[in-house]
């Protein structure tokens, strides 16, 4: 009789995916001890660190061919410079959102997520949608429904979240395969960093930068947006490889939930009955989206299983 164990590398899995989603979900917690800096002078300070970050990471692992090799891809370049810009547009809403005190709207517009990114698959690639699908995404129209019609307005912050990171998703999946997280941020930031360079330098010499006006502790706060955002990118690429897709699924909600608690119960940010409403609407979509994957995926293993059961009485 043989017992199977999982494998030591294998059990990092979990621990290694809490950490990268609570990192994100903390988020809300870091941007404002930015401050004085706004949002786009964060940005522009996250991709000039989150480059010098990356690329010593890969000087260190000796995998900096990697990142190198890209520049003669013309096309997985392209790809990427699509990408970058799905990513900064994506960090300054985001920023701004928290800079702002719409916290919540942004924990929406990662609930929100999910469902955008199916519809994109339905309008980009012409994929097919289950009747699940369709009621999940129903359901999330009608929450932007509600909560436009109760707070006056459409949540734009929570669009603009949801369907910037949405696109960006589904740019990235055309190299996921070509292309790890670390030398993908590398090119990313890459390309994004002559316009970070160029508006910083802007700043400075208009007198409005905080980089050098602030202290010393808040350059350190600033040059840290590196690190911030390298160290969960790396958690999750670690954590990816060695837990099954539907467990990662799951996890990804960690983040707009602590996104969640953090405005309303830290922050303090109001709550009127239409958001709520909204926010449950959401939370079913999810759950309907998230039972019919599972079932899709169980039934695409048990059709395996039973093709080979199939092929191997074939072979007998």
């Amino acid at each position: 009789m043989t017992t199977t164990t999982t494998p030591p590398a294998a059990r990092w899995g979990l621990p290694l995916g809490l950490g990268a989603f609570l990192l994100w979900g903390a988020m809300p917690l870091y941007f404002p001890l930015l401050e004085p800096a706004g949002a786009v002078e964060i940005i522009a300070h996250r991709v000039v660190w989150s480059l010098v970050f990356c690329v010593a990471l890969l000087a260190v692992t000796r995998t900096l061919t990697s990142f190198t090799a890209v520049f003669r891809r013309p096309r997985t370049l392209g790809v990427l410079t699509v990408a970058a810009v799905l990513i900064v547009a994506n960090w300054v809403t985001y920023v701004y959102a928290v800079l702002s005190e719409h916290v919540l709207d942004a924990a929406l517009g990662y609930y929100i997520n999910p469902l955008v990114t199916v519809l994109l698959g339905v309008v980009a690639l012409r994929e097919r949608l289950r009747p699940a699908q369709w009621v999940a995404i129903g359901f999330g129209a009608a929450a932007v429904v509600v909560i436009s019609t109760g707070v006056g307005g459409l949540p734009w912050i929570s669009l603009a979240l949801a369907f910037s990171f949405g696109a960006y998703s589904l740019t990235k999946n055309r190299v996921g395969r070509t292309v790890g997280a670390l030398p993908s941020l590398a090119v990313e930031t890459t390309v994004a960093t002559p316009f970070a360079l160029a508006y910083l330098a802007w700043l400075t010499a208009t007198g409005a930068s905080t980089f050098s006006q602030e202290g010393v502790a808040h350059a350190l706060l600033l040059v840290s947006a590196g690190v911030v955002t390298g160290v969960p990118l790396l958690l999750f690429g670690a954590a990816a490889r060695r837990l099954p897709l539907s467990v990662v699924g799951m996890l990804q909600y960690l983040t707009p939930t602590l996104q969640f608690l953090v405005g309303l119960l830290l922050f303090g940010e109001h709550m009127p009955p239409a958001r709520w409403v909204g926010f449950g609407l959401v939370w079913v979509a999810l759950v309907i989206l998230t039972a019919d994957g599972a079932r899709a995926a169980r039934a695409t293993r048990m059709a395996a299983v039973a093709a080979g059961a199939t092929a191997a009485g074939r072979v007998d």
